[in-house]
């Protein structure tokens, strides 16, 4: 170190002003009468990048300007017997569902049965309600560590001031040309009015291909990302490919059920990839009853994503999750805890718990990807889920003494995540 040039590991940092030079980036920093800060710990797991024992992260206001091994630019927080990461993302939920104490109905119930169920559940329902089951959800991802929210909106809904970065997607539905032209353009009437928002046909079975097709049209138009719940179970595909089966029993059962939309065609789920794949940003949710021909077709997009909620999975008692053939093909997978109406709580570290203990086919350092990284990506949001130059300073943490990576996401498995 000499003056305010200093080598590190082939990085070369100049710290006059405002401008830094790393690895061929050039960083302006915003202010560089920032607070400063550095902090120590046992492990730094950056996601993008190797896992760093004994390393240190430099942090300037709310950006992380650099980070290394061995002995720290200037005096340090030591963290002590920890692993660091990044702050959380939680690639898909319902806030206004926060309310729930309990998931709704029985685990195991057949998903047409429960939408149902949720119908009847929220027949009761009002916008303070609502209003205030959002901000309690808001406040549960918080205390998880969350920092990133792709959120599933009915319109009107707005979100109180808050550090959480929250893209809202508005969800459109209805078979009929009345219903959906209403969401559709309640959908327009909020999105006009926020930056962050977004578009989301909510399902096959409840949205017209019209429909959908204008909320495609919409987020081309927009420049902003498109959310549908996809190939949630197999009675999705009974009613896509034959029009027959429990959804299109519940569909007559209340009176909405028109000839001329189902059945769809021999391949529906690879025509619907298809068509959503003209938007700029697309996230599939669920997933759970994609096949080997349907994960090849989204493969071949990779500005589509698909979001995963492990413990919503469960509690639908569904099989085996195609997630690691799908990581195989290169697709990117995140993680979302969908809603208290489905699972226990908001907690996305419980979903990263949850793959580490049930599924040893999927590599731990992809599992944590899954949720930082790839969540991050999937909403058009690389400035989180990393710890990187330049990326968001919201960091978290899990109790370890390992001195070997594989023991560190053994810990990881059972020891708590919390925000730093």
């Amino acid at each position: 170190r000499s003056g305010n040039v200093s080598l590190r590991s082939g990085n070369v940092s100049l710290r006059s002003g405002n401008v830094s030079l790393r690895s061929g980036n050039l960083i302006m920093n915003d202010n560089p009468n920032e607070p400063t800060r550095v902090i120590s710990a046992r492990w730094i797991l950056p996601i993008t990048t190797a896992p760093i024992h004994g390393g240190w992260v430099r942090l300037q206001g709310q950006r992380i300007v650099e980070l290394g091994s061995g002995r720290p630019p200037a005096a340090a927080q030591d963290l002590g017997d920890v692993a660091v990461l990044p702050g959380l993302v939680n690639s898909h939920t319902h806030l206004e569902f926060s309310d729930c104490d309990l998931p709704i109905g029985q685990p195991g119930v057949p998903l047409a049965k429960w939408i149902g169920q949720v119908i009847t559940a929220r027949g009761t329902t009002n916008s303070e309600k609502k209003q205030a089951a959002i901000a309690k959800g808001i406040a549960e991802s918080k205390r998880a560590g969350v920092q990133l929210i792709g959120e599933i909106a009915t319109p009107p809904a707005s979100y109180p001031d808050s550090d959480i970065n929250i893209i809202s997607f508005a969800e459109v539905l209805g078979l009929s040309e009345t219903r959906s032209d209403e969401r559709l353009q309640a959908a327009i009437a909020q999105n006009d009015h926020t930056e962050s928002g977004a578009w989301s046909p909510h399902a096959p079975y409840s949205t017209s291909r019209p429909t959908i097709q204008a909320c495609v049209d919409r987020a081309k138009k927009t420049a902003r990302p498109l959310a549908m719940h996809v190939a949630e179970s197999p009675a999705e595909r009974e009613l896509l490919r034959r029009g027959t089966g429990p959804f299109a029993d519940a569909l007559k059962s209340i009176g909405v059920w028109q000839d001329n939309l189902f059945p769809w065609s021999s391949q529906p789920f690879v025509d619907l990839i298809d068509q959503l794949s003209a938007s700029p940003r697309a996230l599939l949710i669920h997933c759970n009853d994609l096949q080997s021909d349907e994960i090849q077709r989204l493969s071949q997009h990779d500005h589509m994503s698909v979001v995963y909620c492990p413990r919503t999975h469960a509690f639908f008692g569904y099989g085996r999750h195609p997630v690691a053939e799908m990581l195989t093909a290169g697709i990117r997978v995140a993680l979302g805890t969908d809603s208290r109406a489905s699972n226990p709580d908001l907690n996305l570290w419980a979903e990263v718990q949850f793959l580490l203990n049930h599924r040893p086919d999927i590599a731990p350092e992809q599992i944590l990807a899954m949720a930082t990284v790839h969540g991050a990506d999937a909403l058009g949001k690389p400035q989180y889920g990393r710890i990187a130059t330049g990326a968001n300073a919201s960091l978290g943490q899990v109790s370890t003494k390992a001195t070997k990576i594989d023991k560190v996401y053994a810990d990881l498995a059972k020891n708590s995540y919390s925000p730093l």
